[in-house]
């Protein structure tokens, strides 16, 4: 049989007319190939990926040469959209991290907000840290202040952990020029200002409600004292931190840049004309955010005592890193334009046209399976993004409905947090919990975030 499929994907005519039927088994079976690997033989995800990818080609009847063209098409594809993205936005982030500059977010707004609301301050320092720095080191970095609230307030960590955790997920997962949300924006062909201004909606109620509101709730149900370890030193030197106004500032930078850009292109007026050559220069992606590197370069590191050879060793490493980020997400590009050139696309699309179902539910749908079967949000993005991209219907679609769709992507692959992500398993460490607990505060907070922002956007599809 096996060697049936490769005569005829060796010999089968251009341009590719596939049975249907047969391209519906290759995507299913290429599917459960990829999910056994990762879940059963527990293969890196970018090889997983990459031999789902390839099986659907074989299975559909594929010609050799159109899957490998298929594969290059989307690595290449892929790349040159977030290559430059992810690396500038993680020394941007490494920036922030050793200047301390989240550290003057979250002491500033909990010294605002006072201690009785200082759940609403970590919350949204968690959100506005994760868009430049990564989940696990914005966790780090601020956790500790999270137990030394928690000791001084006699509460339980819960209190204030869920919150910032909550703000940590949602910058993560929902906000440019976080890897994830640029990825799918990419596969999907949508300006990111789109993406960053549905996101921030979204992504703020989603806080909210799985922040300070549930937080509240968990942290007097369950009470779960901080580790005197890990709190904040009491002679913590909050003078040689950066100033307050000028991280937000600089944080701003790329997504006011970006956000303009996307605003002035459905101008037209002849303000808006003239202006439109230079935003569309200053408000690029990988222009706007190497401005912000270049601040943070003389405002975060050089002023701050860091010299030119120590500031070339921080950003290098922070893009160590990167290379699997990137590497899964041009595998997952690979996926993409192996369903789209074999048809499985159209005929994916076919079955939600008939199925009456909205294309933003469809998306939320596939992105939660993944991530509940592998655990990883960014290899359940990766997929989904790649399966819905492929549908025709996604090519006619104005830039707002495509924003929605990304959110919806993002808010499943937040979802259903368990025992196969590592988030679940840093989370009980630094917290100090048992399995169950986590499951019944880390997994709900997540599945909070994923499902609100989805029905968020939902909703907005539904209107614009």
């Amino acid at each position: 049989m096996f060697m049936n499929l490769f005569l005829a994907a060796a010999v089968s005519p251009e341009p590719l007319q596939l049975d249907p039927t047969r391209l519906v088994i290759a995507a299913i079976i290429g599917l459960l190939i990829l999910l056994v690997l990762i879940i059963k033989f527990k293969v890196q995800a970018m090889i997983a990926i990459l031999i789902g990818a390839i099986s659907i080609g074989l299975i559909a009847g594929m010609p050799f040469q159109e899957i490998i063209n298929s594969v290059n098409q989307g690595i290449g594809e892929t790349l040159k959209g977030i290559a430059l993205l992810v690396g500038l936005g993680s020394m941007f982030g490494a920036i922030l991290e050793i200047s301390g500059g989240a550290q003057t977010l979250a002491i500033t707004m909990v010294n605002k907000f006072g201690d009785e609301k200082a759940a609403w301050a970590l919350g949204i320092t968690g959100l506005i840290i994760a868009i430049p720095v990564f989940f696990d080191a914005g966790l780090i970095i601020l956790i500790p202040l999270a137990f030394s609230l928690a000791r001084r307030t006699k509460r339980s960590s819960l209190y204030y952990a869920i919150p910032l955790l909550a703000g940590l997920a949602v910058g993560h997962a929902f906000i440019p020029p976080t890897p994830g949300p640029v990825l799918v924006a990419k596969m999907l062909n949508v300006e990111l200002g789109w993406v960053i201004m549905i996101g921030l909606l979204c992504g703020t109620l989603a806080m909210i409600l799985a922040g300070p509101i549930f937080g509240s709730y968990v942290g007097k149900k369950y009470y779960i004292a901080p580790p005197k370890q890990l709190s904040l030193d009491e002679d913590f030197d909050e003078s040689k931190l950066p100033k307050f106004g000028t991280i937000v500032g600089i944080i701003m930078i790329p997504l006011v840049l970006i956000i303009l850009n996307s605003i002035v292109k459905i101008l037209d007026n002849d303000i808006a004309n003239k202006i439109k050559p230079v935003l569309g220069f200053l408000g690029e992606p990988f222009i706007a955010l190497t401005i912000a590197v270049l601040v943070a370069m003389v405002l975060l590191g050089f002023k701050h005592g860091y010299s030119k050879e120590e500031l070339e060793e921080v950003m290098t490493k922070s893009l160590e890193p990167t290379g699997m980020i990137l590497l899964v997400t041009a595998c997952g590009g690979s996926l993409r334009y192996i369903l789209q050139n074999s048809g499985i696309g159209t005929v994916i699309g076919d079955a939600v046209s008939s199925a009456n179902l909205p294309i933003v539910v469809v998306a939320f749908i596939i992105a939660a399976l993944v991530r509940v079967s592998v655990g990883s949000s960014t290899v359940a993005m990766t997929m989904a993004a790649g399966i819905v991209a492929t549908m025709p219907v996604i090519a006619t679609l104005p830039p707002m409905q495509l924003a929605c769709i990304t959110m919806a992507i993002a808010g499943g692959s937040t979802a259903f947090s368990h025992f196969n992500d590592s988030g679940f398993w840093l989370v009980k460490s630094l917290l100090r919990i048992d399995e169950k607990t986590t499951l019944k505060t880390w997994t709900v907070m997540e599945t909070i975030v994923g499902v609100t922002g989805f029905v968020v956007a939902l909703i907005l599809s539904l209107i614009f």
